[in-house]
This record gives structure tokens, C-alpha cells and sequence, in this order.
């Protein structure tokens, strides 16, 4: 064999043995695919997983229309009593603070006497009222809400009667009783049209009595109404607020409403106030007021 014979046959069992060897492997697409390890199923508990959003309860949450739903009035000016919406059936909401909150942490109490004008100047004072702008003080508290955390609010109250109103506060904090709004009425919140949703905690509005014509214990700073939806006025056909009618059922137990011999009243009664709720002529639920009217 010459020398290019040899090297040609070298060259062929070479390339045999190559492609034999190549065969013999499997191709690089029909390997299995390396396994990864599988993720353990995760649970709510699991750091890096939270559980899905749950909506609030029912109540909890106010609804947008609260307070632009106008009802028709009755000939004797209220609006028309309908049935309480479901949400309001166990309301438990907080409407904004209308003070700044106040500092520190707790209980906390301001009162300035007299007021100053231009807190008057925002309330119902006009001249005409039963009690004079300079008997009036100004008390800013701080109150349970029903989300559970510490709230601000203000009223006007006599003078006479400041300490005790803040007394009686100063307990109604410890109890944990919810407020759901603490502020002044305004001379724009007496003539305006009804909702029957309406749940602000306060003292002095210079008006009569609900469906009469003397000063209600309102216009002197003496009274107090307390949640009124949760403790809603009954007289007849006429409940106010025209929306809170589920809240005349007082066996049915709700946060916020007040209960005969319970904390409430107990912390008004060692004042010397009296409640409206024990009235026979009439149901008060929300009112308190020193000379039992």
C-alpha cells in the first residue's frame, strides 16, 4: 500500500469510528429535561403570600351618598321615615375629626370659657338667644370612634356646666364608649334639607323643642345629644333621624347606643343630668340635659 493508500484508509477508519461513536449518543434534544426541585404549595400563613383582601363588615364603612340623599318632608317639616338601609342596620363607622387632634395620649380635655368668637361666630348664637355668647364655653375632648382609635372633637356648653360635661367624657373614654363624630352645628345644618342620616355628638344649637315653639335646653348649652342614630327620637309617626328606624329596636344591642342602667347613663346621672330615654310621653334615646328637658 503507498503511503497516500495508508494515510486515505487511516482517514476513513478515523471518521467510522466518529460517527459510530456519535450514534451511539443520544442527540441533545431527546435528553430529558433536568428536573427542578417542585415548589411546596403555599399557605395563608406563609410569609410571602398574604391572603386575599376580605371586604370590610357590613357597617364598618360609610357609604358614599351619606348625606346627599334628600328625603321629602311631612307636612310638619321632617323628612319622610323610611325603612334604614342595611348597612345602617349596625352602623359603626367614623366621619373626620373636625378639630385637629388634640395632643398627648389618652383623655385629654380643653376648655375655653367664653368662647372665643370666632368659634361662636361658626355655631347657631344669634342675638335673641336665650343665653348670652360670653356664658357659652368652648370644650374639645378627645373620644373612642367605633374603628377603635382615639378621635377630636369640640362643643359648646354652658359654662355652668363645662367641668361636668367633661367629667362625664373623661368616663365615657374609659368605658370605651364609640362616638361616631363630636362638632358644633352650624346656622347652615338647621334649615338644610333632610337626609335622616345624621350622627353628630353635640351640645348648644339655638333652637326650640323638636315640633314646638319654646327654647329647647339645646339654646341655653344644657343638653347633649349622643349618637343619634344609634339612639334616634320617637314620637308618634316621627322618628328623627328618618333613617334610623331599625335603631328603635333596643333589645337588639348595638355599639353606640345607649342603654337603660348602663354606662351612659350612669356617668350622666352622677352629674345631675337626666336621660331622655326614660321618658313617658316620648322617646329621646340620644338626649341628655340637666333640667330633664
Amino acid at each position: 500500500m503507498t503511503t497516500r493508500a495508508a494515510r486515505l484508509a487511516l482517514t476513513g477508519l478515523l471518521l467510522t469510528g466518529a460517527l459510530s461513536a456519535c450514534q451511539s449518543e443520544p442527540a441533545l434534544e431527546s435528553r430529558p429535561a433536568e428536573s427542578s426541585p417542585t415548589a411546596a404549595p403555599t399557605s395563608p400563613s406563609d410569609p410571602g403570600q398574604q391572603p386575599p383582601p376580605q371586604p370590610p363588615p357590613l357597617g364598618t364603612v360609610a357609604p358614599v351618598w351619606l348625606g346627599t340623599r334628600v328625603l321629602p318632608r311631612t307636612e310638619e317639616g321632617f323628612g319622610e321615615v323610611r325603612p334604614t338601609p342595611p348597612v345602617m342596620r349596625e352602623r359603626r363607622w367614623n366621619t373626620p375629626d373636625p378639630i385637629a387632634p388634640l395632643p398627648g395620649r389618652g383623655f385629654k380635655a380643653l376648655v375655653a370659657d367664653p368662647a372665643p368668637d370666632d368659634v361662636i361666630a361658626r355655631s347657631t348664637w344669634r342675638r335673641g338667644c336665650p343665653v348670652a355668647r360670653t356664658d357659652l364655653a368652648w370644650v374639645r375632648m378627645t373620644y373612642w370612634g367605633f374603628d377603635g382609635r382615639r378621635h377630636s372633637g369640640e362643643m359648646l356648653v354652658n359654662s355652668t356646666v363645662a367641668g361636668d360635661v367633661v367629667d362625664v367624657f373623661r368616663e365615657l373614654y374609659r368605658t370605651r364608649y364609640p362616638v361616631e363624630s363630636m362638632g358644633i352645628e352650624r346656622v347652615a345644618e338647621l334649615d338644610a334639607p333632610p337626609t335622616g342620616d345624621d350622627n353628630s355628638t353635640g351640645a348648644f344649637v339655638c333652637r326650640p323643642v323638636t315640633g314646638g315653639t319654646a327654647f329647647s335646653q339645646h339654646a341655653y348649652g344644657l343638653a347633649i345629644d349622643l349618637n343619634p342614630f344609634q339612639n334616634p327620637y320617637l314620637r308618634g309617626d316621627v322618628v328623627l333621624p328618618e333613617l334610623a328606624s331599625a335603631y328603635l329596636d333596643r333589645s337588639w344591642v348595638r355599639p353606640g347606643m345607649v342603654t337603660s342602667g348602663g354606662p351612659v347613663v350612669r356617668a350622666f346621672a352622677a352629674v345631675g343630668w337626666e336621660w331622655g330615654g326614660d321618658w313617658s310621653s316620648l322617646k329621646d334615646y340620644q338626649h341628655f340635659s340637666l333640667n330633664d328637658l
